[in-house]
């Protein structure tokens, strides 16, 4: 599932805590946000029909609630970029993050120890 930036921000907000109204989650938006309550309904529409959403009516106040997961969406956009940026593969990715200049040292070690302790996980060879 792709979603947009706007539609980012619509999730975490809902993903922070849900079950919620159109209302609640423009009180959940960045600061910066100054979407007219049209607008954000229509977004919650676009996202209840790409089924990242459910919307169940009480009274005549529409309840949304987050049908994926935060986990699921940030591995659907990681795959994408992966695909898009790096031909799929994994090791030019890798590559990238190492050679990545604003990551410093303490991050550096971190990310090998990561895959290091993921590699054992799996039983692949270092």
């Amino acid at each position: 599932m792709k979603l947009t930036q706007a539609e980012w921000q619509i999730m975490n907000a809902l993903w922070e805590q849900h079950p919620a109204t159109a209302r609640q989650i423009m009180g959940r938006l960045p600061k910066g946000v100054k979407w007219a309550y049209t607008t954000l309904k229509t977004m919650l529409s676009r996202l209840v029909e790409k089924e990242a959403l459910s919307e169940h009516k009480h009274a005549n106040t529409s309840i949304y609630e987050p049908l994926v997961s935060q986990r699921k969406a940030r591995l659907s956009a990681f795959r994408l970029l992966l695909d898009q940026s790096f031909d799929g593969a994994m090791g030019p990715l890798m590559h990238f993050l190492m050679q990545e200049k604003k990551l410093n040292a303490r991050q550096k070690k971190e990310l090998i120890k990561i895959l290091g302790n993921e590699s054992e996980k799996t039983g692949e060879i270092k």
